[in-house]
């Protein structure tokens, strides 16, 4: 115990999924106060492995007479995001200035999460972006069986580092699984196109798969990013500037939406050849993982919109995105 009656908790430095929630199994019981059942529920374990853990925290002496790792900060950005937002998790990527740009960070720590989280026998649906490609190098690639990845955006017409189909097959890749991509561009000409191409060229299968997905991998786009050559210049910018004006402040597989997680009534958002919204709610794991300061706005629109469930951000992002709510972790 402190001076002031306050127990620590030590972060340990080797990061595995156990360290991860036997950690916030201390930080809930120790810090927060929450009883052992409370903090079962939470996690979605067992009230007896919560014991458990308790127990390996303090033998590991990890529970300590002062806090010793900055890294600890994260862990109480990680708990108020929980709960501001109802999170099941959070994970807070720490940078190492403030000038630093969050995209490395976050997409080692989604890198982690992936490696451990996916498994045989899923059906995972996944966006695109520069966070999400930039993640690759940082998953340790496995074979699993019966493992199924379907892109969840069109855009295969345009040969650039960050088209959607090649994030999917290069995922699909690392666990040996099966990726099913939609051969379109981002965005067709109209609508009857649109129809034409669903009903007609054999994508209604591919859509009708996400149905029944066990998780959606996704990121958010910014606004003012949203006609740049690594979002695929899918748009000009007369369009973007259009959906400024209707309050849009960014993106979810090219869905525009505003601050409030409405989609913006706008042409755009009925010609873009992507799984929809209401699809992608249904998976019961929803990975979104973004952040910058350009994005603050459409990670708050997004946390209503697609509702994740899981959350990866970096440390600045997750300030902002507390402080938007009048939250002081």
């Amino acid at each position: 115990m402190t001076a002031n009656g306050e127990e620590g908790i030590a972060v340990p430095t080797g990061e595995s999924r156990a360290d991860r929630l036997r950690i916030r199994a201390a930080w809930m019981y120790f810090i927060e106060q929450m009883t052992q059942t409370e903090i079962a529920d939470v996690l979605g374990i067992g009230r007896v492995s919560v014991v458990r853990m308790l127990a390996e925290a303090r033998a590991r002496n990890e529970v300590k007479i002062s806090i010793e790792s900055d890294l600890i900060d994260v862990v109480r950005l990680e708990r108020a995001l929980e709960r501001t937002f109802g999170l099941q998790q959070a994970l807070v990527a720490p940078l190492s200035a403030a000038e630093a740009s969050p995209i490395p960070a976050i997409s080692a720590k989604t890198g982690s999460f992936l490696s451990e989280t996916m498994h045989g026998g899923m059906r995972v649906g996944v966006g695109w972006g520069r966070t999400l490609f930039s993640s690759l190098q940082f998953i340790s690639g496995k074979p699993l069986s019966d493992f199924q990845v379907i892109s969840l955006l069109g855009g295969v017409g345009a040969a650039r580092r960050f088209n959607p189909a090649e994030f999917a097959w290069r995922f699909a890749q690392t666990f040996q699984g099966e990726g099913y991509l939609i051969p379109t561009p981002a965005v067709v000409d109209s609508v009857e196109t649109k129809i034409a191409l669903v009903e007609r060229c054999g994508l209604k299968d591919i859509f009708e798969m996400t149905d029944a997905l066990d998780a959606v991998l996704l990121s958010v786009g910014g606004i003012a990013s949203a006609t740049t050559f690594y979002r695929g210049g899918f748009l000009k910018e007369k369009d973007r500037e259009a959906l400024v004006e209707r309050g849009a402040v960014g993106d979810l597989l090219f869905h525009f939406f505003d601050r409030d997680g409405v989609l913006v009534d706008h042409p755009v958002n009925q010609l873009v050849m992507s799984v929809e919204v209401d699809r992608l709610r249904k998976a019961p794991m929803r990975i979104l993982t973004s952040g910058g300061e350009d994005k603050t706005d459409a990670l708050l629109g997004a946390m209503t919109l697609i509702a994740p469930t899981v959350l990866i951000t970096d440390e600045r992002s997750a300030r902002r995105m507390l402080e938007a709510r009048g939250v002081t972790p």
